[in-house]
């Protein structure tokens, strides 16, 4: 079967088509997507403007019709950290479903983590062991540590790298100043969380997903996206450091001119390798892994088990596509209405 998923994140709306069915690896299909960065539509308040709520509504219109036009049979589709800290976000979320008839289900932070752990575990299989997983969004910063396929603790905390840059790192380049005071505020911020994860014991395997780490690996020396996924890619903390000093001294169109840099990332790849180097110093690792499965994977994956199992767990709602935008038959249902 084909199924899509709408991931509205702080930096980009992406939506997901893959072939898939109970058993066999998620193959993608088509990919739709833009930059839409969420937090740069907040007013003074914390609320997502109306030129933000336009933009985000025009995009889940052309996600539901792409999806439609390539025959896809189920529709996922969540939202993570901007609309859930947005101030107005119900409000936001009761628009996008009068304006287009699809449910965003609100991940929260631990559940963010727990289904991209998921996918990470499906990814690499028991064999790996224990595994940390540490994944850089716009807004937040994930992690999630455990033995299984569900970790035993997952944890949010609002060191996104998009985040980080609009609220210390103004000025292009940064200054001296601003870049000691965010090393100090992360490290702040990641010490009570990572204490958390102490008493749970060391991880075999240390896999860092999203994009920013996967451009942040890439730019120390990795193998490009052509080579496939699966090559094995690995990020350590002595590049990290380096590439942290080299990249504050540049401006943001210098960062442009660096290997699997997009336009969209360069303003924030300073703030993501120092929170990348921040986490892998304080969890003491030397190096992590690049897990090419993140958050959308993990849903795919679990609603395809929901179809065989019909669990009780509902990580993010799905509609039906047989029926168009605005058409009062497109509804949310429950994993056992569809399976």
């Amino acid at each position: 079967m084909r199924l899509g998923v709408l991931d509205i994140g702080s930096n980009t709306v992406h939506l997901l088509l893959v072939d898939a069915h109970p058993g066999a690896r998620p193959v993608p299909f088509a990919s739709h997507k833009r930059p839409l960065s969420l937090v740069q539509f907040l007013d003074a308040d914390g609320n997502i403007n109306d030129a933000g709520q336009h933009e985000l509504i025009e995009f889940v219109l052309e996600a539901w019709e792409f999806a439609a036009r390539h025959k896809a049979e189920d529709l996922l589709a969540f939202c993570t950290s901007a609309i859930r800290e947005a101030t107005n976000g119900p409000a936001v979320l009761a628009r996008v479903e009068h304006e287009t008839t699809v449910t965003l289900r609100e991940l929260t932070g631990s559940e963010e983590a727990s289904m991209t752990f998921f996918a990470v575990r499906r990814w690499y299989g028991w064999g790996a062991g224990p595994i940390l997983d540490l994944d850089i969004g716009g807004g937040s910063f994930e992690m999630a540590y455990g033995g299984d396929e569900l970790p035993e603790l997952a944890m949010s905390v609002p060191l996104g790298a998009s985040r980080l840059t609009r609220d210390w790192l103004q000025d292009d380049p940064p200054s001296a100043k601003s870049v000691k005071e965010l090393r100090r505020y992360i490290r702040a911020t990641l010490k009570p969380a990572v204490r958390n994860f102490d008493k749970l014991g060391r991880a075999n395997l240390v896999a860092g997903t999203s994009k920013t780490f996967r451009s942040l690996a890439r730019i120390a020396g990795a193998a490009p996206s052509g080579a496939g996924p699966y090559v094995r890619r690995e990020l350590f903390a002595a590049d990290l450091g380096l590439w942290a000093q080299r990249i504050s001294a540049m401006e943001v169109e210098d960062r442009l001119h660096l290997p699997g840099v997009s336009e969209a990332r360069a303003p924030q790849l300073l703030a993501g390798a120092l929170v990348a180097e921040a986490a892998l110093e304080l969890f003491e690792f030397p190096s992590l892994e690049i897990c090419p499965w993140a958050l959308r994977e993990g849903l795919i994956l679990r609603r395809l088990d929901q179809l065989v199992f019909e669990g009780p767990l509902q990580p993010a709602p799905h509609v039906s596509l047989a029926a168009g935008p605005q058409s009062p038959e497109l509804q949310e249902t429950t994993a056992s209405d569809a399976g």
